[in-house]
């Protein structure tokens, strides 16, 4: 049986064929407030109004989203969970996680199928892009 639909497109049986619909997301753009520290009034110092502003850090996030995309360093169950117990520090500077290979030495943490040595060694041989990739897919 073929339904009809009504002006409303409602269909004879009941259903909105819209609403029936799988639902799309939304995307909510709005206005957030940004306390820039020292970084973003660096890298926004040439613009001079607030969509030049807002397109340079959109631009910015969206190549950094990338970057972490295609770096990092394969790491072993036992190697996040070390790293994780590191990172617990809460924010960390460049300087910090450029420091990840010595922090990796010193930490007493451990566990079961941890090599310390074979860690800091793949983190002295990582790119500083790579160590941010790992650091971010912590969470810190």
């Amino acid at each position: 049986m073929i339904s009809e639909t009504d002006q409303n497109g409602v269909d004879s049986a009941g259903i909105d064929p819209v609403s029936s619909a799988p639902a799309k997301p939304k995307r909510t753009v709005g206005k957030t407030n940004v306390f820039f520290g020292p970084p973003l009034v660096y890298l926004t110092a040439d613009q001079k109004n607030t969509l030049e502003v807002s397109g340079r850090l959109n631009r910015t996030a969206e190549r950094y989203l990338e970057m972490l995309r295609y770096h990092g360093v394969e790491l072993t169950a036992p190697e996040r969970e070390c790293l994780a117990h590191i990172c617990q520090i809460g924010f960390m500077s460049p300087l910090e996680i450029r420091e990840l290979p010595d922090e990796v030495k010193w930490t007493k943490f451990e566990c079961e199928g941890l090599d310390k040595k074979a860690l800091a060694a793949k983190l002295e041989s990582a790119s500083f892009a790579d160590l941010v990739s790992v650091v971010e897919s912590l969470g810190f």
